[in-house]
This record gives C-alpha cells, structure tokens and sequence, in this order.
C-alpha cells in the first residue's frame, strides 16, 4: 500500500495509512512540532505532493501538534535514493536540508517521513535541526523497509 501511495499518486491509500498510524499508541511525551521530510521542489513537482506531508497533517490534527511544512527544507535536489547502499545514501544527503531563515524551533519536535530504510535522509534532517539548537528530535516513520545483504 505504501507503494501505491509513494509511486502511484493513490492518495486513498495515504489516507488508509495515516488511519492506521493515528490508531496507535500516543507517545508519553508529545513533542512541540512535527516536520515532515521535505520535498524538493523538483521532486515535488514530478511527484505532485509530499507523501509525509500528507501523513503528517492528519496525525498532527489528532495528537494536537502543529505540523509546518515551511520550516525544514530541502535545498538541492538528490538521487533518488532507492538503489543506493547505506554510505551512499549519507553522501547522496549531506548538505541538502537547511531551515529557513529566522525559523523559531521549539525544544523538542519529530521529524516525519513515510519510510526508514536506512535511516539517512531523518538522521540528516534530524543533524540539521540539532546544529540549530532544538534539544530533542525524534524521528518516525509509518513503514521499516526490509535490510537486505547490500548495507541498507
């Protein structure tokens, strides 16, 4: 399902998911804010939405979190990191999140995106957000893509 929602522009099926995930537990400590991975804006474009911004506004509404997709950009675009071993991913990433200018972070906010493989694109995210002085950053995502024998 995840699939179709990334690739196939099902938007039905990310509202299916974002349905799963609001039936989850809630966390004990909320954070302050939720920042979906962004899109740049070329992908954004070939793609028509940001599949973790679509996740992210339902889930903010139902925990009572603001959700801002201006905070956290991308600034240039990057392979496509299906494909890409685990170092190649951290290469293919380094430098290409910034915030924007005079952006007030509260203490503690999640990164979101809609899978983890390797972890690279939330943990540049989350570096990003850390150099600039927010205290806390997790991270989640909706789906775990499978390790393989490749380094991912």
């Amino acid at each position: 399902m995840e699939t179709r929602f990334k690739f196939s522009r099902d938007l039905a099926a990310g509202r299916v998911l974002a349905t799963m995930w609001r039936r989850a537990p809630r966390p004990r400590e909320l954070p302050q804010l939720i920042l979906p991975v962004p899109l740049h804006h070329r992908r954004l474009r070939e793609r028509g939405y940001n599949q973790a911004l679509e996740m992210a506004r339902p889930l903010a509404s139902v925990l009572g979190i603001p959700c801002r997709h201006d905070i956290l950009l991308r600034m240039r675009h990057t392979d496509a990191q299906t494909g890409l071993d685990a170092v190649e991913r951290r290469r293919n990433l380094r430098g290409a999140f910034a915030l924007r200018n005079a952006a007030i972070l509260p203490a503690h906010v999640i990164v979101l995106d809609d899978v983890l493989t390797t972890g690279a694109t939330l943990a540049e995210c989350a570096r990003t957000l850390k150099r600039a002085g927010v205290e806390r950053v997790d991270v989640w995502a909706l789906a775990r893509a499978p390790i393989s024998g490749n380094g991912m």
